[in-house]
């Protein structure tokens, strides 16, 4: 009797159980940002902070009694840190790192199943006594606002031109024939946003294409790319998943690498013959609990032995690890990364920031550019339903790209 042959599973958005299995990685990766971001207040150690909302992420996989695991593990960033950061337990000084009132922190985490992973930055400001009355002021005001409009302003530069035109069926062909925006095209608009505020677009910072068991695919788009590099990969096309990133800075927006030990590793497809036991033993654990996916040093089970294993997989590049990248004029960063789907009706956000409430921001900036401005008025999906048609139209164009977020979440695809 013949063998049965296996028919090919399709991971792609094709299959319904894809886009069903990021959703629930992404409700699951919304709850934890949510707690974690409660448990952010002045004094609050960062490591204390992480380790929570790992066993939080655990917790909340578990009930699921599926293939699941942390698609990133939880990062708390401080002010002028631009890069996730996790410190460990075993680096002292680092370890008791506490959180300052009335800074910029950077939350980042993720949750995964069957291996496909969404991932979720937001920026919030400690809570102190300077926003008492939860108003919020002057530069912090304007670093958020920028970043907010900056990050709205990319997401709609990702719909493939014409997906969303209206009209005449030539008026679609017309747009439909237009090339998608450039990486020097989104470059230039982001930075007439961020500007606005007075603030720079952070060089180098990095969308990517996610696929399953992997969040750095073939595609990226590298914003405000170095002197020495940093050229993007492909377009964004209806079926893809990205995780888009924005990083916005009060300062120049130039980075420096700090001597903070590298905490946060991933494994390649590299293969190599580690001559260690220890690092062979540390490759394996990594393997085995983490696949592909990022982890941190202190998720493992013996961290000091842990930071012997991976020093031999990182030389001979069977890991990758994350270097501890900072403002280079330490001036206060703000960073967003949101998971989005592109369907046949527009884009998905899956794992994405709340959207601040802009009436406790205070800033006599705005945006004016009208190129600007009439991009961030299109919607950043079809409306399919009725919650789509009922919801009020917004006067101010601004005021529309921020309250976008919640009706894009119900256009599945």
């Amino acid at each position: 009797m013949a063998d049965k042959v296996e028919e090919a599973v399709d991971y792609t958005l094709n299959n319904p159980d894809t886009l069903t299995k990021y959703k629930t990685a992404a409700q699951i990766s919304h709850k934890v940002l949510d707690a974690v971001t409660g448990w952010c207040l002045e004094g609050e150690k960062i490591l204390s902070i992480c380790e929570r909302g790992d066993a939080l992420l655990g917790e909340e996989l578990a009930h699921l009694k599926k293939c699941e695991g942390i698609s990133h593990p939880t990062t708390v960033s401080p002010s002028s840190y631009i890069t996730p950061y996790t410190p460990l337990a075993t680096d002292g000084e680092e370890a008791a790192m506490s959180l300052k009132a009335n800074e910029p922190i950077k939350i980042q985490l993720g949750a995964q199943i069957d291996g496909f992973g969404t991932i979720v930055c937001d920026t919030i400001i400690v809570p102190g006594e300077k926003h008492k009355d939860d108003k919020l002021l002057g530069r912090e005001a304007d670093l958020l606002l920028a970043t907010h409009y900056a990050n709205e302003l990319l997401l709609r530069l990702m719909i493939p031109p014409g997906l969303l035109a209206s009209g005449s069926d030539e008026d679609k062909k017309k747009a439909a024939a237009e090339k998608p925006a450039t990486q020097t095209k989104m470059t230039q608009l982001l930075e007439k946003v961020v500007k606005s505020y007075g603030c720079n677009l952070v060089e180098g910072t990095t969308s990517w294409l996610f696929e399953r068991n992997e969040i750095e695919g073939k595609k990226k788009i590298v914003l405000a790319p170095p002197s020495d590099g940093g050229k993007g990969e492909g377009v964004p096309e209806i079926g893809d998943v990205w995780g888009v990133e924005m990083g916005v800075s009060l300062g120049t927006g130039k980075i420096k690498t700090l001597e903070n030990r590298p905490t946060l590793h991933r494994r390649t497809t590299i293969t190599y013959q580690l001559k260690r036991p220890s690092s062979r033993q540390t490759l394996s654990e990594i393997v085995k609990k983490f696949g592909t996916f990022p982890f941190s040093l202190r998720q493992l089970e013996d961290e000091r032995a842990a930071k012997v294993g991976v020093v031999e997989c990182v030389r001979s590049n069977v890991l990758r690890q994350y270097e501890v990248v900072a403002d280079k004029d330490l001036a206060p960063v703000a960073r967003l990364l949101t998971t989005i789907a592109i369907t046949k009706n527009g884009l998905v956000r899956l794992a994405a920031p709340p959207a601040p409430d802009e009436s406790k921001y205070k800033t006599d900036k705005k945006i004016t550019d009208e190129e600007v401005l009439k991009i961030l008025e299109q919607p950043t999906a079809r409306s399919t339903g009725a919650k789509g048609k009922n919801k009020k139209k917004k006067k101010k164009p601004t005021k529309k790209a921020a309250e976008e977020e919640e009706e894009d979440s119900s256009d599945d695809e």
